[in-house]
């Protein structure tokens, strides 16, 4: 199947580890102009050499997907560079499993932060020159969490649940634009080794770590149908169909990329 993304300009948002870096290398091998938004400027340029050595035009931007003023910032810098930007990834998430009870304020903000004002951000910031250009797809990375609710998720959850909801109102509003949006909610996703991720990755922290022994993972893989825990890879396929002309019509759209977690 053709996806027709060669000579597109993608931007992947924290597309320097773990399922990010897995799209920005799929993206690569479409031969696309690639965009990698990302605070962790070395773990960025790491992968923007693997991605250019697989065929792509590949630039790394450092950004602060919670600052407006950096959002918008790497969006002139990616349309300077490429000319436009055909496709957004709204890859960038963070949270740390704990009961909403135990949580501070603080880790509160920051979830809210980073998987939803990071979201809204990167949107708006791209949808000028989409409406300009009356065609573009954007592709948010949701969560089961956000469709179902999860234990210990609780605020992560609620936004996620928001990035659902606000990808289905902005796909009303500029649907007449030729601009789509859509959203993918991955499982529980780790790396498979240690050089998928930055420093700054959340998958560093020492109490996430702790969920990718061997034994972890065979209990965690026993709560899907398909047995195993994903690896980032899995996720790609759903996100570049989205992004490619093959998913013209589609839009508003929640697809569940979690082994049969959720069955909705």
């Amino acid at each position: 199947m053709d996806l027709n993304l060669a000579g597109k300009t993608v931007i992947v948002t924290g597309g320097g580890s773990n399922i990010g870096r897995a799209l920005s290398l799929a993206f690569a091998r479409e031969r696309v102009n690639l965009a990698i938004a990302e605070i962790d400027e070395g773990q960025g340029q790491k992968v923007a050499a693997e991605a250019a050595a697989l065929g792509a035009k590949a630039v790394v931007v450092r950004t602060d997907v919670t600052q407006w003023n950096d959002v918008r910032a790497m969006v002139g810098t990616v349309e300077e560079r490429f000319g436009r930007v055909d496709v957004l990834v709204n890859n960038v998430g963070w949270t740390r499993d704990a009961l909403f009870m135990e949580k501070t304020r603080e880790e509160w903000e920051k979830e809210i932060q980073l998987n939803l004002w990071g979201m809204l951000n990167c949107t708006r910031a791209v949808l000028d020159g989409m409406v300009q250009r009356r065609a573009g797809a954007i592709v948010s990375m949701g969560s089961d969490a956000g469709r179902m609710g999860e234990f210990r998720e609780g605020v992560y959850g609620a936004c996620k649940a928001g990035v659902m909801a606000l990808s289905k109102s902005i796909a009303r509003e500029v649907g007449k634009y030729g601009i789509r949006l859509n959203v993918v909610c991955p499982g529980m996703t780790m790396p498979e080794a240690d050089d998928e991720i930055g420093e700054r990755s959340m998958w560093n922290a020492q109490e996430n770590r702790a969920w990718m022994t061997p034994e972890m993972r065979a209990r965690i893989a026993k709560a899907y149908p398909l047995r195993r825990v994903a690896a980032p890879t899995d996720v790609t396929g759903a996100v570049l169909f989205l992004a490619s002309d093959q998913a013209s019509f589609i839009t508003g759209q929640t697809l569940s990329v979690s082994g049969g977690y959720t069955m909705m």
